[in-house]
């Protein structure tokens, strides 16, 4: 299976220009599955409700995820990006699965960062897997990954493959990742952004790269840049993420023992 992620520097607010840089990367794709940042299309730091409101978008039916899922059926590839979505008056950080097929669903942050906190309401799909064929992937967004919950409920659900849309800006993701991965024996795809953000008399954000491809030992494949683009595809064997066993006593998930966890 043929998995990589696409990191760029989006431009705040033009959703248009965001979605052409995107679409003509992946026409030079060879891929079953790519991860493109969080927000992507249209930029992370925003200022206003209105904005949100303006950018903010519908699943299936706003422009992003329309694209989206026309590349997926003429490039036969399952696509993962963050977008932010708006659904009954509310607005979520959230990020859609597309491939051939069409819509396989959307995902909406559980653990919102900073000023996400202002603008978008917590999300409430919970952690869901989809079976894409050569592989089951389940789908986290950024901070997530500060919770272990996240990544172990979506190893459990049989996730072999975490996707993960990112806009990182603390420095601890990049070296964290190989652990959640040790520790559920699955892969993981980051894909963060590079560039900056400052708007409206805000701190500046800085982006920190470093998008990366890890295995279910925690070995990191692929690493990209702190700052520059890079749209990176590998061969990778999802079953290595189906063998729990460490040695022949010793089951990853077989050998918890929930009963005595107080969560």
């Amino acid at each position: 299976m043929r998995v990589g992620f696409y990191q760029f520097d989006p431009q705040f607010g033009d959703v248009a220009k965001n979605l052409e840089t995107v679409t003509a990367k992946l026409e030079q794709a060879d891929a079953d599955l790519i991860v493109l940042p969080e927000l992507f299309a249209s930029g992370y730091q925003f200022v206003s409700h209105d904005e949100v409101q303006r950018l903010a978008e519908p699943v299936p039916d706003g422009p992003t995820t329309i694209r989206l899922l026309d590349v997926a059926k003429r490039r036969r590839m399952h696509i993962v990006a963050g977008l932010p979505e708006r659904a009954g008056g509310r607005c979520y950080n959230s990020a859609v699965v597309v491939g051939p097929s069409g819509l396989l669903g959307c995902y909406r942050k559980t653990h919102l960062f900073y000023e996400e906190t202002l603008f978008f309401t917590p999300g409430d799909s919970g952690f869901r897997v989809w079976d894409i064929g050569p592989a089951k992937i389940g789908v986290m967004i950024c901070f997530d990954w500060y919770y272990p919950e996240a990544a172990r409920s979506l190893a459990l659900q049989g996730a072999d493959i975490l996707c993960h849309p990112s806009n990182l800006v603390l420095p601890n993701c990049p070296d964290s990742m190989p652990v959640r991965c040790l520790e559920n024996r699955v892969f993981a795809v980051t894909c963060n952004r590079i560039g900056g953000e400052a708007r409206g008399g805000k701190d500046p954000l800085t982006y920190i790269g470093n998008s990366e491809i890890v295995t279910p030992k925690g070995v990191i494949l692929h690493r990209a840049p702190r700052d520059r683009e890079d749209l990176t595809v590998l061969d990778i064997d999802p079953a290595e993420a189906r063998d729990k066993h460490l040695n022949r006593y010793n089951d990853l998930l077989r050998d918890r023992r929930s009963g005595l966890y107080n969560l």
